[in-house]
């Protein structure tokens, strides 16, 4: 165990990261500083830190008689029960969580010499795991939150013939038939995202105040679900018929995110089912909220060792991810 706490310099760059990661000790020391950082490694079952290191297996042992003894580095992380080695789980979240656009499953099997579907899943696994888990609210004496929604969908002209003779032949429009994302961003700072159902005003309502803290300063456009929260927040808009700007009041912030997701979406993903579309829009929030500590540009290995160290605690079977056991988008 005495390797695991040298020190090491860390990846600065994906070339740099694809070489260190190569070695499974550098994957292994490098997961155990994360996870542990204090260097107090407890058994996930019964929490007891004296455990044993099996230095043959890069396995711990737990010193109390339970189930599930002896554990791994993986144990109780999206990289539990993975056949996949570590050293590739690392390489895929260093890509996935510095890629601006986004990196397909195709990439990533191609990089680390997976399968497509194999990649496909373990990047799913990774999603989960950059999903926002500061918690708080937006706004208060943290200044304006601009909120806006969107669609997301395939573009009418990129539909088969007959499926677009449908939509014309019954005045279909708009955002029929796609999902609506809606989000919160802190002015200068950080967005909050979510996948609803419509734009009625139940969800928007709820999507908000679950976002901001009630009595601080809002900026929308003219859509009419807005106008309810005026006794809630210190509401002001922007009509989009008029102008987008209006001094100080604009939604320019949340809407260049949007181009950001939708970039992703368009170029990267191509086709994304509504089902898993939540899991995207947390992948493009992670890299935007992580974008930047304290008006200074972060750096891709803090990027990558901030997602990594939410990666524990969090668990997405296949069974899950393909709907055949109870989770859903919304």
């Amino acid at each position: 165990m005495e390797a695991a706490k040298k020190h090491v310099k860390n990846p600065k760059t994906l070339q740099e990261a694809i070489v260190f990661f190569a070695d499974y000790n550098n994957s292994f020391e490098y997961m155990v500083r994360l996870r542990w950082p204090d260097g107090k490694i407890g058994c996930p079952i019964c929490g007891r830190t004296d455990v044993s290191f099996l230095q043959n297996q890069r396995k711990w042992q737990c010193k109390s008689s339970h189930d599930h003894r002896q554990f791994s580095v993986k144990v109780g992380t999206v990289f539990e029960d993975s056949p996949i080695p570590l050293e590739k789980w690392l390489v895929a979240v260093w890509m996935l969580s510095n890629c601006r656009n986004g990196v397909s499953s195709y990439e990533i099997a191609r990089a680390i010499g997976v399968t497509q579907k194999s990649a496909w899943f373990m990047m799913h696994r990774i999603r989960l795991g950059l999903q926002d888990v500061s918690g708080g609210k937006l706004g208060g004496s943290n200044g304006p939150v601009e909120i806006d929604e969107t669609f997301i969908g395939g573009k009418a002209r990129n539909m088969h013939k007959s499926k677009k003779q449908r939509f014309h032949a019954v005045g279909m429009q708009g955002g029929h038939g796609k999902t609506v994302v809606i989000g919160a961003l802190q002015r200068g700072g950080k967005i909050k995202t979510r996948v609803i159902e419509d734009r009625k005003n139940p969800n928007v309502h709820s999507a908000v105040r679950d976002f901001v803290e009630s009595g601080s300063a809002i900026m929308t456009d003219e859509f009419n679900a807005y106008y309810d929260l005026r006794s809630e927040y210190a509401h002001q808009v922007v009509n989009h018929l008029e102008k987008y700007v209006d001094g100080q009041v604009h939604v320019q912030g949340v809407e260049n995110f949007w181009s950001l997701l939708k970039r992703g979406l368009g170029g990267t993903y191509v086709a994304v089912e509504p089902f898993h579309l939540f899991r995207y829009v947390d992948e493009q929030a992670f890299r935007f909220n992580n974008r930047k500590d304290s008006n200074r540009k972060m750096s891709d290995s803090e990027r990558f060792d901030i997602a990594l160290s939410q990666i524990a605690g969090k668990r997405l079977t296949y069974a899950e991810l393909t709907g055949k056991v109870g989770e859903t988008p919304f």
